[in-house]
C-alpha cells in the first residue's frame, strides 16, 4: 500500500520528464529541470521507496505475437478479495481492479496470439474457480488513447523542456515489415528467452542499470545498451510512469465501456484521444466496441464529461459506466515494500497457493 505523499511541483516536473524519457539520466533530466542533480535522484528514490512512482518498462504485445483482453469478471461477493489477490501475483495481468458497489472486478491478461489457445487455459481457470458467477473477455484490437501517458502527470513541462529530453527520432534497423508493408511481429528481430528476461526485469524497475539488466540476459553491457536502444526504436518496449492518479488530485476513476457505430468509430476513437480526461482508451472486440479510462476530481466532473465531452461525439448508441474501488495492481508487476519482500514467496509458488489459478 502506497504512503500518503503530496507531489509538489518539481515532484510532477520530474515525472513528467520520466514519462518522456523513462530511462533518461538524473543528470539530463536534472538540466532541463534546472535543479541539482542529487535533488532530482534523491526525490525520485523518496517516491519509488514510498511505493508512489515508479518507472516501468513495457512490452507492445501485438509487436510479440501476444494478444491483451480487458477482462470483466462477476463473483460472488466473499470470493472478490481472493480472486484479486490471485490474479494481482500473475505475471500475465496488469490494471486489476475491483469495481466499487458491486461484485465484479477488471483487468487486463496477457495471452498467446491467434493462432494458439488465445489464453483459453487461464479463462477455463477461471470459469472453475470457486465463486466465479461468469466471465467476459474482449480483445484489444488497437490502443487508440493515453499509451504516452495520461495527460494529467504530461502537463508540467513546457514544449522546449519535453523537446530537449526528447532528442531526435531514433532510427533502428530493428523495425522489419511484412510483405504486405505492415509490421513484423519481433520475433523478425530475434525476440526470444534472453528479451523476455530483459523485458521481464524492467517491468520491475524501468530504470535498472546495464550491471543488471547484463546479468540477467547474460549479454555484454554493449549488447544490452544496444538491444534496449534497438527495441525501442522498433517500438516493441516503452517506458511508462507508474504512479496513481489520485496524487495529482483526480482520485476519482470510470470505466467506460461504449458501443459505437462503425462509421463513426474513427472519429470517436480521434475525439477519444485528445479529451484531457481519459487515461486510457482502445477498440475491442466483444459487446462494446470501445474501452476507456477515465480520470476525474469528482464525481461531478465525472458526470459533465459524460454529459459534455462524450455526449457531443457521434454514433454513440449505448454506454455503461463502472466506478474503480481500488487499483490492486497497476501497469507493472506488484512491488512490495522492503520489509514484505523479504518474506514473499517465489512468483511461482506464490501464484499455485491461489487455489485454482496458475
Amino acid at each position: 500500500m502506497t504512503q500518503s505523499v503530496t507531489l509538489d511541483a518539481l515532484d510532477r516536473r520530474l515525472i513528467h520528464a520520466l514519462q518522456i524519457d523513462g530511462r533518461a539520466s538524473f543528470s539530463t533530466i536534472a538540466t532541463v529541470l534546472g535543479a541539482p542533480e542529487r535533488t532530482v535522484a534523491r526525490r525520485y528514490h523518496r517516491l519509488r521507496s514510498a511505493l508512489v512512482v515508479r518507472v516501468v518498462g513495457l512490452v507492445d504485445s501485438r509487436r510479440i505475437g501476444m494478444l491483451d483482453w480487458f477482462v470483466r469478471i462477476d463473483c460472488a461477493p466473499d470470493a472478490v478479495d481472493a480472486l484479486t489477490a490471485a490474479l494481482a501475483q500473475r505475471d500475465d495481468t496488469s490494471w486489476i481492479a475491483p469495481l466499487a458497489g458491486g461484485t465484479r472486478l477488471t483487468c487486463m491478461v496477457r495471452t498467446p496470439g491467434a493462432g494458439s489457445d488465445g489464453g483459453r487455459p487461464l479463462f477455463d481457470h477461471l470459469l472453475r474457480t470457486p465463486g466465479m458467477r461468469d466471465i467476459e473477455a474482449g480483445c484489444v484490437l488497437r490502443p487508440v488513447a493515453g499509451v504516452g501517458g495520461w495527460a494529467g502527470r504530461t502537463s508540467a513541462l513546457d514544449a522546449s523542456e519535453q523537446a530537449a529530453l526528447l532528442g531526435p527520432a531514433p532510427q533502428s534497423p530493428e523495425s522489419p515489415q511484412s510483405p504486405d508493408g505492415s509490421e513484423a511481429p519481433a520475433e523478425a528481430s530475434g525476440w526470444g528467452e534472453a528479451e523476455a528476461r530483459l523485458a521481464g526485469e524492467l517491468a520491475l524497475d524501468g530504470r535498472a542499470d546495464v550491471a543488471r539488466l547484463a546479468a540477467v540476459t547474460g549479454w555484454s553491457a554493449s549488447t544490452v545498451r544496444r538491444r534496449v536502444a534497438g527495441l525501442r526504436a522498433a517500438g516493441v518496449l516503452h517506458f511508462e510512469v507508474d504512479v496513481s492518479p489520485s496524487h495529482f488530485g483526480f482520485p476519482v476513476e470510470a470505466l467506460l465501456w461504449l458501443e459505437v457505430a462503425p462509421a463513426a468509430l474513427g472519429e470517436v476513437t480521434e475525439a477519444l484521444s485528445q479529451h484531457t480526461a481519459v487515461a486510457f482508451a482502445a477498440v475491442t472486440t466483444g459487446r462494446t466496441s470501445v474501452f476507456a479510462m477515465v480520470q476525474c476530481r469528482d464525481t461531478g466532473a465525472l458526470y459533465d464529461y459524460l454529459a459534455g465531452e462524450l455526449a457531443a461525439l457521434p454514433g454513440i448508441g449505448r454506454m455503461e459506466t463502472a466506478l474503480v474501488q481500488r487499483r490492486a495492481k497497476r501497469a507493472g508487476p506488484l512491488l512490495l515494500p522492503a520489509a514484505e519482500r523479504a518474506h514473499r514467496l517465489p512468483p511461482r509458488r506464490a501464484t499455485h497457493r491461489a487455489g485454482h489459478l496458475r
